[in-house]
């Protein structure tokens, strides 16, 4: 083995955000609050879905979410005025994934990752998941090598996959990368392209 090749974790934990968020410029990007953590946690060894996580988060700047943010997500006034705040929330996520102690994170883009920090900076919560970060839609993109750049739900066309549950709802969307990580890793061959 190449002793500067980086080596695989045991699990590699793939998670989605959704957040606050507005068609109109009402909500400004600054302002944008989780209000669900999906996670799924693949074994890195077989590529198996192991472990889930989900929950819905309680906002506190924009605490109604707009009608394009539940259009959007399926997320609704009730399921997040019933969820934790965002520190209990991180609390049970940092809670789960402290069975996993051998992981990376990956997320679809940077966003992700980004809203982890710009919400624990907000509310002074420590980054519950305290893993180096991968961006798996960089990693597929550059498996897959058209140079084009999949949303997640291109990236599930273009593996010829059916989108499994419901887009923009993060626990879903975080099954969906899973499903697609074996592309990002190399490990799947992608469909040769209609012509």
């Amino acid at each position: 083995m190449n002793e500067n090749a980086e080596r695989e974790p045991a699990h590699y934990l793939l998670i989605d955000f959704e957040a606050t968020c507005s068609d109109d410029g009402s909500l400004p990007r600054q302002h944008m609050e989780i209000i669900e953590i999906g996670a799924v946690m693949v074994e890195t060894a077989s590529l198996r879905v192991v472990d889930e996580f989900q929950c819905f988060v309680r906002p506190v700047r924009h605490p109604r979410l707009t009608a394009f943010c539940t259009t959007l997500t399926t997320i609704g006034q009730a399921d997040v005025d019933a969820a934790p705040g965002f520190a209990e929330a991180a609390a049970a996520l940092k809670a789960w994934r402290a069975a996993y102690p051998d992981l990376i994170w990956g997320s679809w883009g940077d966003y992700d990752r980004n809203q982890l920090r710009q919400d624990c900076e907000f509310h002074r919560v420590p980054d519950p998941v305290g893993a180096a970060h991968r961006n798996i839609k960089r990693l597929f993109a550059q498996r897959e090598g058209s140079g084009r750049k999949f949303g997640l739900d291109g990236g599930v066309r273009r593996a010829r996959l059916e989108f499994a549950g419901t887009h923009h709802r993060g626990i879903d969307d975080a099954r969906n990368i899973a499903r697609l990580l074996p592309y990002a890793l190399g490990r799947a061959e992608f469909p040769r392209e209609r012509r």
